[in-house]
């Protein structure tokens, strides 16, 4: 079912993608088109009254979501202006931590950003999630929004949340420091990457760069996932992540220990291991590494011209095993959500989280932070071409497997997580990997 859902969303994405004119009108109030979007009269909407929302998210600056984020609550402003968004924002990490404490003390605020899943399901099984189902029916009507991509966030049949933009990890290649050893291609082999990283390193070129800092574990999870699943195959880790199947499996500690041995050849920053996501990935953006492997919602940001000065392509980390492994099989998928929690406001904001999603989505879209989990509206002839790429790459898609601290119930993923930081410190080799794995968890 998730690779069908994954195939939807690709050919939803391509067709709406071929389907848009360069030549269409620039929709220049997105929250009163298509139709179906135009305020409901004062008398209907809870939104014309006074009344302030809380709001919590993750779109700290400089992450590629903020311009998204921006221009939508400025468009919901314009909207609705009795409504007053007070908005807390928090890095990736601590974020996590905040929300599931928040959780247990009863203090959510009224919307929220979430990821799907696991990891709202919990938030949901508690009963502190409001059902959107009613909000999001006309927008299901009409063809805005499709059950298909409400899949991560549906439980027991009922909707709890409003996907954004859905990602996938991308590797991203400096091709101006590939062209000085003879590659005009992202490497499509194990073979090819060592090859490629061997000449690297003789021009005293670093590979690549990877946070290592406590609170961007989930960045070695963009390395280190993918190589799982080019192993052992989508299903086989999915199956894992997902499902609960046992961790006790060869293939991934020969993936722990693939990613270890590139990190003793000298293949990753040995500064890294000290550094936070930010200064890896400006590291990229100023030329330090030929490869950064991280979220496609960083194709805005490397499409600037004016910080990233040399041409950047979108690939995915080769197959490893052949037999298991494809290319097309990746990690990622509809996952982003705002979700609203329950209590004397929820009514209200949850007509406003579902315009904020939508909003989201669309600038979200166009500044190249992610792939649109809603239908395409407007003037899309800004898409940059990395997006492209991306969009290209989901467009073979075999698999997706959602990254693994979603995928997994919240207990299960900070076992995880601390693992995968052992991994990165050394501390553990693949065999130690999966048998204190199965030992924590299954």
């Amino acid at each position: 079912m998730k690779r069908i859902l994954a195939l939807l969303l690709t050919l939803a994405m391509v067709f709406s993608l071929a389907a848009c004119s360069k030549d269409e009108k620039k929709t220049d109030n997105p929250t009163s088109a298509p139709a179906t979007t135009d305020a409901p009269a004062a008398s209907t909407s809870a939104l014309d009254k006074e009344i302030t929302l809380t709001l919590w998210d993750i779109a700290t600056e400089g992450d590629g979501n903020r311009p998204a984020y921006d221009k939508a609550l400025a468009d919901l402003k314009e909207k609705y202006p009795k409504v007053t968004i007070t908005e807390t924002v928090t890095e990736n990490n601590a974020y996590k931590t905040k929300i599931k404490s928040a959780i247990g003390a009863n203090e959510l605020p009224d919307i929220f950003f979430t990821w799907a899943g696991a990891f709202l399901g919990d938030f949901v099984d508690a009963g502190k999630v409001h059902c959107l189902d009613d909000h999001l029916k006309k927008y299901i009507d009409n063809g805005e929004m499709t059950e298909a991509q409400l899949g991560n966030s549906t439980y027991n049949g009922k909707h709890y949340g409003v996907p954004t933009t859905y990602n996938i990890v991308t590797l991203f290649a400096n091709m101006d420091i590939l062209a000085k050893v003879g590659y005009d291609h992202i490497p499509k082999n194990m073979t090819e990457l060592n090859d490629c990283c061997e000449k690297l390193l003789a021009q005293n070129i670093i590979p690549f760069g990877c946070a290592g800092k406590t609170d961007d574990t989930w960045c070695v999870t963009e390395y280190l996932e993918p190589i799982i699943e080019k192993t052992i195959g989508a299903s086989a880790l999915k199956g894992i992540m997902t499902f609960g199947d046992t961790w006790n499996n060869p293939g991934v500690a020969s993936s722990v220990d693939l990613l270890q041995d590139m990190i003793k050849k000298n293949y990753f920053d040995p500064d890294g291991i000290a550094l936070g996501n930010e200064e890896v990935k400006q590291n990229f953006m100023a030329g330090k590494y030929a490869f950064y492997q991280n979220g496609s919602w960083n194709c805005g940001d490397f499409s600037n011209a004016e910080k990233v000065k040399f041409t950047v392509k979108a690939g995915e980390f080769p197959v490893v095993d052949e037999s298991k492994g494809k290319l097309g099989m990746l990690i990622g998928g509809p996952s982003d959500t705002i979700a609203v929690s329950e209590g004397p406001n929820a009514e209200a904001a949850a007509e406003y989280a579902v315009e904020f999603g939508r909003l989201i989505c669309h600038y979200g879209y166009l500044e190249g932070s992610g792939l649109p989990a809603w239908k395409v509206w407007g003037d899309t002839s800004s898409v940059k071409p990395l997006v492209q790429d991306v969009a290209a790459i989901c467009a073979n898609a075999v698999d997706y497997v959602l990254f693994g601290d979603n995928a997994m119930p919240a207990d299960k993923a900070t076992i995880y997580l601390e693992y995968v930081q052992g991994v990165y410190g050394g501390t553990y080799n693949g065999q130690q990997f999966i048998d204190g794995l199965k030992a924590d968890i299954g």
